[in-house]
């Protein structure tokens, strides 16, 4: 889109976005941080959804453009001027005439750049703010003086909540948790493992069938009622902190503990890409997480494929992106935790070598590291290394290595890739 053609649309879409919200006044939660933006409003999605007429945002839609088409209800035309003038129109009925509008949005606000999150919640005022983690090193960094100045725009979010708003917060997150101490509004904290936040989580564990892992199974705790929480087809912390910052949200509208954790094990969906159990060829088990990476999210990632029993464990990572001066020294912390837990690793992309070379130099044989610079070469030569009950873990910024190609290239069912994969 050029620059004038997207100021002038910008403009317009935001300001029907801004009148839109002050004639049907829905309530709105808004979620930020540096990684699970996107799987928390998934989740908040779902638990709201159990009580309330909601909309959420369609896939990352975080941006000065994706806030107000979500609250349009409208798609992204990106160069196409005919799909944007529809949009507007759209717009103007919803302002001009009477409709059936959400009385809940859950909208995502990310920031790519300083400012964009200040610019966004000075005039979307959430009712609720959810603050996901920080990270050390976040993504988007390199447009930024710090990593720092990345958590201080994101706090910018709860700086104009409703007066009576609630701020829900990860415990586990010391930086996160000091939102609560510099604001005097309502907060609601979630965490593992510890029953000092409000919302907690235990007894986490994997659920297996025939030696393969399908999915987990966690209880959610709150003010003595403790109840499961089964989710069938993903894995990891990165679906459970979703799950209780849900149940936080549901929490602050009266909701039931129970009802919740229902929604969330019979109605959930998550997104593809994110940590998703896939079929494989020969038997084998992906765990698909192919939509983006940073070093936080690659950590976790790795970790939860160390705690998974299989027979061998193999990583296939791409580039991280937008990491600026950080790129080097992150890539090989990333094959250092490699190497303590595969037994094979390929690599894809040129940002990519240095997680091979971090896993080298931290003790893992080079005949079990492989490179290449393209997904789709890495895939076809994984299909010929996968054996019986392989569990292989795909992850990657996907615009700069697209690794659902990889997954395309080794999964089960390759005629369900528009289904399953991310497109």
């Amino acid at each position: 889109m050029k620059s004038t053609f997207k100021k002038i649309i910008v403009f317009i879409i935001q300001l029907e976005a801004k009148i839109v919200l002050k004639k049907y006044k829905p309530k709105i939660v808004a979620i930020t941080g540096s990684v699970g933006k996107t799987t928390a409003k998934d989740a908040i999605f779902t638990v709201l959804s159990s009580a309330f007429f909601v909309r959420k945002s369609e896939k990352s839609f975080n941006s000065e453009i994706g806030v107000p088409l979500s609250i349009l209800g409208c798609p992204n035309g990106g160069n196409n001027i005919f799909i944007w003038l529809k949009n507007i129109f759209e717009g103007l009925a919803l302002i001009l005439f009477k409709n059936h509008y959400p009385k809940w949005l859950v909208l995502e606000v990310g920031a790519d750049h300083p400012n964009d999150i200040e610019d966004i919640a000075k005039w979307l005022k959430p009712d609720i703010a959810v603050i996901t983690r920080f990270a050390e090193i976040p993504v988007h960094v390199e447009y930024f003086d710090s990593p720092d100045a990345v958590i201080q725009e994101k706090k910018k979010l709860v700086r104009y909540l409703k007066e009576d708003g609630y701020i829900i917060l990860n415990y586990d997150d010391k930086d996160v948790l000091k939102i609560k101490e510099e604001n005097d509004q309502k907060t609601i904290t979630y965490g593992l493992e510890n029953d000092e936040a409000d919302i907690w989580g235990s007894n986490n564990q994997f659920s297996y069938k025939e030696g393969k892992v399908t999915g987990m199974v966690f209880k959610a705790n709150s003010k003595g009622t403790s109840v499961p929480v089964n989710m069938t087809g993903v894995i990891g912390v990165q679906h459970i902190y979703p799950a209780l910052a849900a149940i936080a949200v549901g929490i602050s509208q009266g909701l039931n503990l129970v009802s919740m954790s229902q929604a969330l094990s019979e109605d959930h969906l998550a997104q593809p890409g994110r940590m998703k159990l896939i079929e494989g060829i020969k038997n084998s088990i992906i765990i698909d997480d192919s939509y983006n990476s940073s070093p936080l999210a690659v950590e976790w990632a790795l970790k939860m494929l160390g705690e998974v029993e299989a027979e061998r464990k193999i990583a296939v990572l791409g580039d991280m992106m937008e990491l600026g001066e950080y790129a080097t020294e992150e890539h090989k912390k990333a094959g250092k935790i490699v190497a303590g837990i595969c037994d094979i690793l390929l690599v894809v992309g040129l940002r990519a070598k240095d997680i091979a070379e971090g896993a080298h130099k931290s003790g893992m044989n080079k005949k079990n590291i492989f490179e290449f610079d393209d997904s789709q070469k890495a895939g076809a030569f994984l299909q010929n290394l996968i054996k019986e009950k392989d569990l292989i873990l795909v992850k990657g910024s996907r615009w700069a290595t697209r690794m659902e190609f990889v997954v395309e290239e080794v999964m089960a069912h390759p005629e369900k890739a528009d289904e399953l994969l991310v497109r």
